[in-house]
């Protein structure tokens, strides 16, 4: 009980006094080690693209990308997610680049293990959306609708090209019912029982992945609500990751970030394997929007929001500011 007079005797501010204060009691910190780089590499560009909606985030050349690789193994980055832009006359309905030995990807992937080695995780998008002509992540059947069991199969392909091309971790991010466990028994048939599986889990149907479709010149026309989560839905949530499980994934994503902390929460409290917390496009272009008009201090809601993801449970998180934020991070000695 507190005295008469003496009130208050408990001032949680004392442990807020100094910067070393602050630091020494800090309940979540976000490390590099922490921290998965996505990056684009397009095909038959010899400079890098800027992506106007993106701005500091670029379509790489093979060139460029070996260096933004290097770069990241060197500020100490976990890892690095690759997504291929081919040549837009090379898409067609199956997404014949996807299962190319020589597609933009499969391309990218051998370049950064070259560059990198075992330093940095090398990581790829399995996903048919960058590689069709109509822009989808799955196949299409007679009615236009993506066929899921058909989509498998195309995966499965895939899995095995990027393997064979050096990726160490697949992502599976198509939302399509049964495609860990089919990607993980082709790439076991084929002996690649070594590369690991980290599911898009809960991938939600997001207005957030606007600067994205730039990213990846995207073809798609309508939208993808048949096959990713609908956002009013948690329990589902869990469902998706008890399947996931059950199918063999090594890690699991929540995607957005930001706009499902509440998701990413549940899904660290339920789930015995890693969990990531992918940081959107769109998420991205809010914060590098409003801190080129003055309307807030970037370097700090970039701190902010990714502390958010550790705080909310995420053990990685896919950020187009990794390798800056490590950087930053080793330069204030934290």
């Amino acid at each position: 009980m507190e005295r008469a007079g003496s009130f208050p005797t408990v001032r949680p501010r004392r442990l807020r006094t100094t910067p070393a204060m602050r630091r020494m009691v800090a309940e979540h910190r976000v490390h590099p080690a922490d921290l998965i780089l996505p990056a684009f590499v397009r095909e038959g560009v010899g400079e890098p693209v800027p992506i106007a909606t993106m701005p500091g985030v670029v379509q790489h050349s093979l060139d460029s990308l070996r260096k933004a690789a290097g770069e990241a193994a060197e500020a100490g980055v976990a890892g690095i997610m690759l997504f291929g832009v081919p040549e837009e006359e090379k898409k067609d309905a199956v997404g014949s680049p996807g299962t190319d030995p020589d597609g933009i990807l499969q391309r990218g992937l051998r370049a950064v293990r070259a560059e990198t080695g075992d330093a940095l995780v090398v990581m790829s998008d399995l996903c048919l959306d960058e590689v069709t002509d109509h822009g989808h992540c799955g196949v299409l059947d007679a009615r236009g609708e993506v066929d899921n069991d058909a989509t498998l199969a195309r995966y499965a392909e895939m899995a095995l090209v990027q393997a064979e091309a050096g990726a160490q971790v697949l992502g599976p991010s198509g939302m399509m019912d049964g495609q860990v466990g089919h990607v993980r028994a082709a790439l076991d048939a084929a002996g690649h029982r070594d590369v690991s599986l980290l599911a898009y889990t809960v991938k939600y149907a997001s207005a957030f992945y606007g600067p994205f479709r730039e990213a990846v010149n995207s073809s798609l026309t309508g939208d993808r609500k048949a096959y990713q989560q609908d956002p009013p839905n948690a329990r589902e949530a869990l469902r998706e990751l008890a399947l996931d499980l059950a199918e063999g994934a090594d890690l699991v994503m929540v995607k957005p970030g930001l706009p499902y902390l509440d998701i990413l929460r549940q899904i660290a409290d339920a789930s015995p394997v890693p969990v990531a917390a992918y940081q959107i496009s769109g998420e991205y272009a809010m914060v590098e929007a409003a801190a080129e008009r003055g309307w807030l201090d970037r370097e700090r809601a970039i701190e902010e929001t990714l502390t958010s993801f550790k705080r909310a449970g995420a053990d990685l998180v896919l950020t187009y500011w990794a390798t800056e934020f490590a950087r930053r991070w080793g330069r204030d000695g934290r």
